[in-house]
């Protein structure tokens, strides 16, 4: 009795939760021009292939969403969904799917797949994957290949030996300009950082996971992916998602922006119509991840 009474508390707890968090955004369909739910945006997926989810990388809310939205689309399309994330890099592909197979300890996993310092924050995404036997694409570049871009520009990664190739998308990888390189600029402030090839590093993360997610779809027609990471790679369809369109044009692709706004209670959905098919707006007061 005592038990069943625990696991009729714990669901009532976790019911609370979601009834609190709930109440804590509001996801606006910006060409239905109103608010919807998530199963919304599930229902959208029947004619698309990608849905690119841009995130603040400490929102607490947004990792709920996640968590909630990739759950929703493996129901729905259970054997045809993948995740592909920012936060794992393409060298360590075999430790994803090693752990995923059950076949090593999750220390092991997250010492040698070099995690996250919030690692907690998707850990529930990588659990309901290995539970459900859902492929998960680690699609970022390695650091050692950023670094040596930050140092010496794309051209550096022609240096590598050909054994490198297999981690990298193929070369050479273009340098995007206009608007992408407009914001960059903007974020850094107006300045660009002398000799330092940090908008050349950008292109190698958006190129990246482009080309992992392109390699992916191209081998398993007809499944559903779900793309993670931080909102600067995806917002107004550019980054990684334009590079994405150039490496497999035929995909379909949606686009979320998820991010917390002081004017929560009543947003300025005109503002942000240009960043997403979907904007999230998370309430700033709740407790940030990190």
């Amino acid at each position: 009795m005592k038990f069943l009474l625990f696991i009729a508390a714990s669901l009532c707890s976790f019911a609370c939760y979601s009834q609190q968090i709930e109440s804590n955004y509001k996801i606006y369909d910006v060409r239905k021009q109103k608010i919807i739910s998530v199963d919304d945006i599930i229902s959208d997926m029947n004619d698309a292939d990608v849905l690119f989810f841009g995130e603040e990388h400490n929102d607490s809310i947004g990792h709920y969403l996640e968590a909630t939205i990739f759950k929703k689309l493996s129901e729905k399309y259970p054997k045809k969904t993948a995740l592909s994330l920012e936060m794992f890099h393409t060298d360590i592909q075999p430790i994803v799917d090693e752990y995923l197979g059950d076949l090593i300890t999750e220390k092991n996993f997250i010492k040698e797949a070099r995690a996250w310092n919030n690692y907690k924050d998707y850990k529930p995404l990588i659990e309901y994957a290995k539970a459900n036997k859902v492929d998960v694409i680690a699609g970022n570049a390695a650091t050692r290949y950023s670094n040596a871009v930050t140092k010496g520009g794309l051209d550096a990664l022609k240096n590598f030996p050909k054994t490198s190739n297999a981690f990298l998308p193929p070369l050479p990888i273009d340098t995007a300009t206009g608007r992408y390189n407009d914001k960059f600029l903007e974020t850094l402030g107006g300045h660009n950082m002398g000799p330092m090839k940090i908008y050349q590093t950008q292109n190698l993360w958006d190129a990246t996971m482009a080309w992992s997610i392109a390699k992916y779809a191209k081998t398993h027609k007809g499944n559903k992916i779900l793309q993670l990471n931080g909102r600067f790679h995806s917002d107004e369809k550019l980054g990684t998602l334009a590079k994405l369109n150039a490496y497999a044009p035929k995909l379909q692709i949606l686009n979320i922006s998820s991010f917390s706004d002081e004017n929560f209670e009543n947003p300025d959905w005109e503002k942000y119509k240009n960043l997403a098919d979907y904007v999230i707006i998370t309430n700033p007061k709740v407790k940030r991840s990190y």
